[in-house]
């Protein structure tokens, strides 16, 4: 006895139908099993910017002015942070104290790896004070070294 295609084609037509309405329910219920990929994207500014001075003791003054946003991927994130912002601040006054090599700023590369840099001291404290949040980013919207 072989189905009818009318009703083969009804039966494909539901489960088509059908389908968004489970991703939706996974996707509220944390289920989507990617909770990294879920689009949410937060910018968090650590203001005001930051102006220390750089470079190797002794040598000419150098300055740096960093304004930075922070890139988190849950809304959760936010609140650590904000919490443990006067040591998240120190963390980066001192990365930014101890470069010596004012040149290495002035590049892309260099820029690239105090990014990371920091976005990995930034996790270090978030992880030490058993936040369970973590940043995925940081972000330099104004970087000025001025000699």
């Amino acid at each position: 006895m072989t189905p009818q295609p009318k009703f083969v084609l009804f039966i494909i037509l539901l489960l088509f139908l059908q389908l968004p309405n489970a991703w939706a329910e996974d996707a509220t219920n944390g289920n989507d099993g990617a909770a990294e990929k879920s689009g949410v994207t937060d910018y968090i500014a650590m203001e005001p910017a930051f102006v220390t001075h750089v470079g190797s003791p002794g040598g000419k003054l150098t300055y740096l002015k960093a304004t930075i946003s922070l890139r988190a991927s849950k809304q959760t994130t936010r609140p650590a942070v904000e919490a443990h912002m006067p040591r998240l601040r120190h963390e980066l006054v001192m990365l930014f104290g101890e470069q010596t090599d004012t040149d290495k700023l002035t590049t892309m590369e260099g820029q690239e790896a105090l990014r990371e840099e920091a976005k990995s001291r930034i996790n270090t404290v978030l992880e030490e004070q058993q936040t369970g949040e973590a940043i995925t980013g940081v972000l330099f919207t104004e970087f000025v070294v001025q000699k």
